[in-house]
Formats: C-alpha cells, sequence, structure tokens
C-alpha cells in the first residue's frame, strides 16, 4: 500500500480534501470518525468518558454531547488529559486495526488524522498538510459550525502551528481559494501520490 498522511489545523478544510481524495479511490482512515464510532453508546469508551466526567456529558437519548464535553475539556489541561487518555490508546488500536487489513495491497491508504505532526508518526510515503491562515480557519468554523471566534482561536491554540505543520509538511495543499481551485489542487497530489513508493 501507500501510506499518506492528511492533516491540517481545525478549519483548514482538510476533511473535504480527505472525501476529494476518497472519491479518488483511496482506503481514508480518518480518525476523527474512529473517535465517533467508539464514541457510541455502549461502546466502552464512551462508559470510561461518563464514569470520569459523569452523566451530564450525555443527551437525553444516550449520546455523548460534544459540545458539552468539549466545554469542559477545552478551558481544563487536567480534564483534556484525562480524556485523551481514555480515547487517544483506544483510536490507536483501531487505526492499527485497519492499517494491518490494508496492508499487502496495492492500494493508497489515507491516514487522516488532525493530531498528526503532534504524534511524531513518521512511517508514512509522505506527509499532506492542508494549509490556511489561522484568521482564516476562524472565519469559516464561525460561518459553518457555528463557533465563537474565541472557541475557535483556543483549539487553534491547542493544536501544533501552522509553521510546525508546513516543516514537516512533503505535500503542501494551499486552500484559500475557491472549491474548484482545490479540486484542481487534490488532482496534482493525487497524481504525485500514486508516484511515491509503498510501505
Amino acid at each position: 500500500m501507500i501510506l499518506v498522511g492528511l492533516t491540517g489545523g481545525i478549519g483548514s478544510g482538510k476533511s473535504t480534501v480527505s472525501a476529494l481524495l476518497a472519491a479518488k479511490g483511496a482506503t481514508v482512515i480518518d480518525a476523527d470518525a474512529i473517535t465517533r464510532e467508539l464514541q457510541a453508546p455502549g461502546q466502552p469508551v464512551l462508559t470510561a468518558i461518563v464514569d470520569r466526567f459523569g452523566e451530564g456529558v450525555l443527551t437525553d437519548d444516550g449520546e455523548l454531547d460534544r459540545p458539552g464535553l468539549a466545554s469542559i475539556v477545552f478551558g481544563d489541561d487536567e480534564a483534556l488529559r484525562a480524556l485523551n487518555a481514555i480515547v487517544h490508546p483506544a483510536v490507536g488500536v483501531e487505526i492499527a486495526r485497519r492499517l494491518e487489513a490494508a496492508a499487502g495491497t496495492d492500494g493508497v491508504v489515507v491516514l487522516d488524522v488532525p493530531l498528526l505532526v503532534e504524534s511524531g508518526r513518521d512511517d508514512m510515503a509522505a506527509l499532506v498538510v492542508v494549509d490556511v491562515e489561522p484568521d482564516v480557519a476562524v472565519e469559516r468554523l464561525e460561518r459553518d459550525r457555528g463557533m465563537t471566534a474565541e472557541d475557535a482561536w483556543a483549539r487553534i491554540a491547542r493544536q501544533a502551528s501552522r509553521a510546525e505543520r508546513l516543516a514537516r509538511a512533503d505535500i503542501v495543499i494551499d486552500n484559500h481559494g475557491d472549491r474548484a481551485e482545490l479540486e484542481a489542487r487534490v488532482d496534482e497530489v493525487w497524481r504525485e501520490i500514486l508516484a511515491l513508493p509503498p510501505v
């Protein structure tokens, strides 16, 4: 398989790029989607979250109240560490399981992880970074996700800096333009990916 990492700061458009690569035939291993699956009702991860943070982090129908949990942990380093200690190992095990299932194939596997630079992972053929100026990201988060500017900036501050991501990038996708420009750039990047050596 050709294993490619995909990352970008919150609001960069990483999820859009991930979907475009999937449409070209890539197998996408999406850490955010895996997290949501593992936090579903009945899953051990959700049970552990409730044990740590209380029933107040659940909605009336027993789902995880993501905005409510975020409001608890994003202002509290200890709470965030506790949440990460519950979630990250379980997500890592599932990512490893899916990578093992894809090993030996000749397809492109995209490891879509928001904190890929922070993780230090270096076993990929290339790291693709979706890049935007932080103020553009904040504007998009306010417009598209209804976040406050304060919340958006707080989340950006908890991720690797733009400079840190760009320093690690093998391929950069500039996402300051419109959808057509992004699609054209992803077409170029797809050709670059197909020329990479398998791992």
